[in-house]
C-alpha cells in the first residue's frame, strides 16, 4: 500500500481530479485542488504523481501483466451509515476564510464576496456531479442564510435544508443536487 505525506501531489484514480495532500487521518486523505477547496478520499482512490521519468524494461511490464491476471480478493472497508451520508464537500462562507483582510470592506462587499463564492462552489459541485454540499454561513442576523436560500431557489435540480445540527448547529445549510442521467 502506498503511503502518502502532506505535500504529495496526487491524482484521483478514474477521475481527472488532481491536488496536493493537505491532511491524513489513517487511510482517509484530504487533498486541496486548484479550484480552491478540499476533497476527501480513501487512500486506495489516489495515486501519487511526480514529474520524474521512470524507466521500465519489457520484462518488468510482462511481470506486471502476470500479477494483474491473478485476481486478488478486494479488501472492502465497511462504511457506517453516518459516514455514508456525510457531505462530500463543505464550503465555509465566513469572510475571514475567504479574504486575507476585511479592513476596507463594508457589509455589502462582504455579502457580495460570500455570494460569489457560494455560487461558484455550487456550480462547481453541479459540474463535478458532487451530490451533497454543506454551506457554512454561521448564525448571525440571518442575512447570508436568506441570500443563500434565494440563490438555491433558482435551481430546479437541488433541494436544501438545515445541515446536521450536532455537527454545525444552526449555522449551516446542506444542499442536495439531483443528478440527471441523460
Amino acid at each position: 500500500m502506498v503511503t502518502f505525506s502532506i505535500g504529495d501531489k496526487v491524482e484521483v484514480i478514474d477521475d481527472t481530479t488532481k491536488g496536493e495532500v493537505v491532511g491524513i487521518d489513517e487511510s482517509i486523505i484530504t487533498i486541496a485542488i486548484e479550484e480552491g477547496f478540499q476533497l476527501i478520499y480513501h487512500a486506495s482512490e489516489l495515486v501519487k504523481t511526480s514529474s520524474e521519468v521512470i524507466a521500465v524494461t519489457n520484462s518488468e511490464i510482462a511481470e506486471i501483466k502476470v500479477q494483474k491476471e491473478i485476481p486478488k480478493r478486494k479488501n472492502t472497508v465497511a462504511v457506517k451509515p453516518k459516514e455514508r451520508s456525510a457531505p462530500a464537500m463543505e464550503v465555509d462562507l465566513h469572510i475571514n476564510q475567504l479574504v486575507k483582510s476585511t479592513k476596507n470592506l463594508g457589509n455589502y462587499e462582504i455579502l457580495t464576496k460570500q455570494m460569489e463564492v457560494a455560487k461558484y462552489q455550487l456550480e462547481f459541485a453541479i459540474r463535478k456531479r458532487i451530490q451533497k454540499v454543506v454551506f457554512i454561513h454561521g448564525v448571525g442576523e440571518g442575512v447570508l442564510k436568506e441570500e443563500l436560500y434565494y440563490l438555491f431557489k433558482r435551481y430546479d435540480n437541488i433541494k436544501f435544508y438545515d445541515a446536521n445540527y450536532q455537527k454545525y448547529g444552526l449555522g449551516a445549510t446542506e444542499v442536495y443536487i439531483y443528478q440527471h442521467t441523460q
